[in-house]
């Protein structure tokens, strides 16, 4: 769920990605997008206007999280968790698994779109945050981009949202050296 947050801060929230000036869409184009992200092979979601609206609404409160969390502030990720868990009304409840088995899922006070997605997101962000994974949601550091991303490397070494921020940031500091000798 860490990832599919990521997914919707980066589309629907202001900022840059890269050079790139990044602005959510305009509410005629939103419930595409949001279609778009939410879509996998084996679910395809119904997504009106009001519900897009509501996913960009929840993917600001999201990138909240994510900007706390990368300056050490867990204070605020916690609370802004805690403020959408109790929103989405987060219940655990164990549903049977793609072939076969039980996988614990967490599910909103309502069915509505936004309150699922946005039930299971939260709980797995306040799982992250109330666990040695905190360090590991991010904000790229690649000047001036701002996209968040969930450091699943090795050694949670990770500082950019891809490797063409890294590579950006490493070519510039190439050429600043050259320029120095």
């Amino acid at each position: 769920m860490t990832d599919q947050a990521c997914k919707l801060v980066n589309a629907l929230t202001p900022g840059r990605d890269g050079a790139r000036a990044v602005e959510p869409p305009p509410p005629g184009r939103r419930a595409d997008l949001v279609r778009d992200l939410l879509t996998r092979p084996d679910y395809s979601p119904r997504v009106d206007a009001t519900a897009a609206d509501g996913m960009v609404a929840l993917a600001e409160s999201l990138r909240v999280v994510f900007e706390a969390a990368a300056r050490g502030d867990l204070d605020t990720a916690a609370t802004t968790v805690n403020a959408l868990l109790r929103e989405m009304g987060s219940v655990p409840q164990l549903d049977r698994a793609r072939g076969g088995g039980w996988a614990l899922h967490f599910h909103g006070r309502e069915p509505g779109l936004v309150v699922g997605w946005g039930a299971g997101i939260a709980a797995g962000l306040a799982l992250a945050i109330g666990s040695d994974l905190a360090g590991r949601l991010g904000v790229c550091q690649a000047d001036p981009c701002d996209r968040v991303f969930v450091d699943t490397s090795k050694n949670a070494g990770r500082r950019f949202c891809s490797t063409r921020c890294q590579s950006r940031v490493k070519a510039a500091a190439h050429r600043a050296r050259r320029a120095t000798s």
